[in-house]
């Protein structure tokens, strides 16, 4: 089988099967767990899968930078803020991520809803600086410019310093197996910090991100209440997840 012949196939078993084993795919094409490895580096150098252990897995459209997934599933997102932001008791202290589906939230929340919003974004403060009875707490730091948030070290320590009701955060991949992702260290460093700070955490994943995978893992499943997502109930990861114990709320 030529290259080309490889990569179709990998790009056509990674989109039916939602990952990719090295091992049984040279065993299925006869040739070596090396050749395909190459395949797999040559894909995942394009931004076409995501190479994990033993192979490799979807990667998530959210990678894209800020501006760009604002254009992204929107009417998915809006369902899973509203749904996020019903959440939301009066008098309640909220942790709010950054990033495009958490500003869909900042938008959804009703104008004469009482609540102290927490954040580290500053596109999400500056949303909520003409709602009418949200106190607004800014945490501080390097903003990390892809999903607009403070990150790093002073802005993990000025989450330790906080608590709340509830947090609602982003992930840019959901995945059985490699679980809650996004792109960067430091900015899943700070989404756990936030977790940590709440009596409740709500994970935010329109549909575009169920089965897919970033390089770092967020938070293990047990330490999450649910997800929130406009994901399909009988979608074969969420029926994966169901099974195993995740509490999914269909938006």
């Amino acid at each position: 089988m030529l290259a080309a012949e490889r990569r179709d196939h990998l790009l056509e078993l990674l989109a039916r099967e939602g990952k990719i084993v090295a091992k049984d795919v040279a065993a299925d094409l006869g040739i070596s767990e090396d050749s395909v490895r190459r395949d797999l580096r040559d894909l995942a150098a394009e931004g076409l899968c995501q190479r994990v252990y033993g192979g490799a897995l979807p990667v998530s459209p959210a990678v894209a930078d800020y501006a760009t997934r604002t254009t992204v599933a929107p009417g998915g997102k809006q369902k899973v803020a509203a749904a996020a932001a019903a959440l939301v008791r009066p008098g309640s202290a909220l942790i709010l991520d950054g990033g495009t589906t958490a500003l869909a939230v900042a938008r959804h929340l009703p104008p004469d809803l009482p609540c102290t919003v927490i954040t580290h974004s500053p596109t999400i403060a500056a949303a909520l600086l003409d709602h009418p009875r949200a106190e607004l707490f800014l945490l501080g730091g390097r903003i990390f410019k892809h999903s607009a948030v403070a990150c790093g070290a002073a802005a993990v320590e000025a989450a330790q310093n906080v608590s709340a009701d509830l947090c609602l955060i982003g992930v840019t991949g959901v995945h059985p197996e490699a679980g809650l992702t996004t792109g960067d260290a430091e900015e899943a460093a700070m989404k756990r910090a936030l977790a940590a700070r709440a009596a409740d955490t709500y994970v935010l994943a329109s549909s575009e991100k169920i089965g897919t995978a970033s390089r770092y893992r967020v938070l293990p499943w047990e330490d999450i209440t649910a997800l929130i997502t406009d994901a399909d109930p009988a979608h074969p990861v969420i029926e994966r997840l169901t099974a195993h114990g995740v509490e999914v709320v269909t938006a």
